[in-house]
């Protein structure tokens, strides 16, 4: 779900004020409408999904930025697990084996990561020494080999031999940026998000819609506590889906178009407290990951997310590398002129988005929720929850969860959902469909809390994952 050959995103508050960093690569410059043009839908697998991996370069950013340890020494644990091995869990040997039938097939996919034929059993030791030595690399170069050096040449070499487009080029002109958070109040506290091309500008709108209902608040985990959230969640995503890409090419309708306060008020009078909607998009006037949250002494917080997409991504691996590449080009669209439809040196919509709360101009709260589309509808949840009822960030964590599917119109809830929710919603036409007990499809959430006199830190029992102090 995450690694060398994913993305990733981060906020970090450095004790003064909010910064992003948009570590999302860009498609091969030889992405074009032409090529794409044998297929009916983009890519899901193998290298026309791949672009540009722009992890690494996030990494340096961050460190050069507000690290306070030499760059090769973070490397330090990550090269010992991968050289020395470690023992594999329940869940992730689950949702590897799960991986292996779509993907053993792949370039490079076998030798390193089903090298005996299948995922790791749980209990089992896993070795993966071509990482250590591309973390080595990494290390030694302050992230150049990856970009400008042996570990790029051997990434477009095997992109030549086995079909892809990528090259030394698209590596080379790779860069991350720092931006701008996007932010949106909501009761007494604002949520900040990444804006474009990542999806965090659902939540926000989705939040903004919900302040402008004009319903009373209804009662925790009621009926009406869980549909008007989905309504809100689903004018946000028909709006989100049409017209969000690549923020260069967002000209027409831009992301302050689309947190427009009178235009989120037009959009919250859609909202029926009776009955369950199918929205399409509004007219506007020129209108598998892996999460983690620090925060130390100093009062700097980091929340920060990368992935690899889909599980192991494309399933294509770099040979002798452990370089999984991810599949974040199957985030494009193939539809004309819109404005996230694939093309040379974009970015694509994204799902990953890391979450950071303020309350009176301070930091609350810098948290995460994985899981693909949910993640919007995550940051939505763990919002309202905190700032209407005030709930601990454990409690907000392990609260039933609920996800849009990519219907945008089909709701799924945990299989311990409320009851008299699920017969609620289903009566206002909903919909609902309840998940097995150990379904993947309601990610994974950390989070970490700021007190007077300290940090309070949670993590989600559905995924891998603690809380420490140290």
């Amino acid at each position: 779900m995450n690694g060398i050959g994913g993305d990733a995103f981060a906020l970090v508050w450095d004790g003064n004020r909010m910064h992003g960093l948009n570590a999302s690569g860009r498609a091969p410059r030889q992405w074009t409408r032409e090529h794409f043009s044998q297929y009916s839908s983009m890519p899901y697998r193998g290298w026309d999904s791949v672009t540009v991996p722009g992890a690494v370069s996030g990494w340096r950013e961050l460190s050069q930025r507000f690290g306070a340890l030499p760059f090769a020494d973070l490397f330090e644990s990550a090269i010992r697990y991968a050289r020395d091995g470690y023992i594999v869990s329940p869940i992730v040997s689950r949702q590897w084996a799960g991986q292996i039938p779509d993907i053993k097939n792949m370039p490079g996919f076998a030798a390193a990561f089903a090298p005996v034929g299948r995922a790791p059993h749980p209990g089992e030791r896993f070795v993966c020494p071509g990482q250590a030595a591309t973390l080595e690399a990494i290390a030694k170069s302050d992230g150049e080999h990856f970009y400008r050096g042996p570990i790029a040449a051997a990434i477009a070499a095997h992109a030549r031999a086995t079909g892809g487009l990528i090259d030394e080029s698209d590596l080379g002109e790779h860069r991350a940026d720092w931006v701008d958070p996007i932010s949106m109040a909501y009761r007494d506290v604002e949520l900040h998000e990444m804006g474009p091309n990542g999806q965090g500008i659902a939540a926000l709108m989705a939040l903004g819609i919900l302040d402008k209902t004009e319903f009373e608040r209804p009662d925790l985990d009621s009926t009406a506590f869980y549909h008007y959230q989905i309504e809100a969640m689903k004018l946000a995503f028909a709006d989100v889906y049409r017209y969000v890409g690549d923020p260069s090419v967002m000209t027409d309708v831009t992301g302050e178009h689309l947190l427009d306060p009178e235009y989120l008020s037009k959009r919250a009078k859609l909202v029926n407290p009776a009955a369950a909607m199918f929205p399409g998009p509004g007219k506007l006037h020129t209108g598998g990951t892996t999460y983690l949250t620090t925060a130390d002494k100093n009062g700097i917080m980091v929340s920060l997310i990368q992935s690899n997409f889909k599980g192991f991504g494309s399933g294509i691996v770099v040979p002798d590398t452990g370089i999984a590449l991810h599949n974040r080009g199957w985030g494009f669209n193939l539809i004309h002129d819109h404005p996230n439809e694939v093309g040379p040196r974009k970015r694509p919509f994204h799902t990953i988005i890391p979450g950071f709360l303020m309350r009176a101009g301070q930091p609350l709260m810098s948290f995460g929720v994985m899981g693909g589309s949910l993640q919007a509808q995550g940051h939505v949840q763990v919002t309202t929850r905190i700032a209407d009822f005030g709930q601990n960030p454990q409690a907000l964590i392990d609260a039933p969860r609920w996800r849009i599917m990519d219907d945008n119109a089909s709701v799924m809830v945990e299989w311990n959902f409320p009851q008299q929710a699920v017969v609620g919603l289903t009566k206002l036409g909903h919909k609902v469909l309840v998940a097995d007990r150990f379904s993947d499809e309601f990610g994974g959430s950390q989070a970490i809390m700021r007190m007077s006199e300290g940090y309070l830190g949670a993590s989600d029992h559905r995924k891998d994952g603690q809380a420490v102090g140290f």
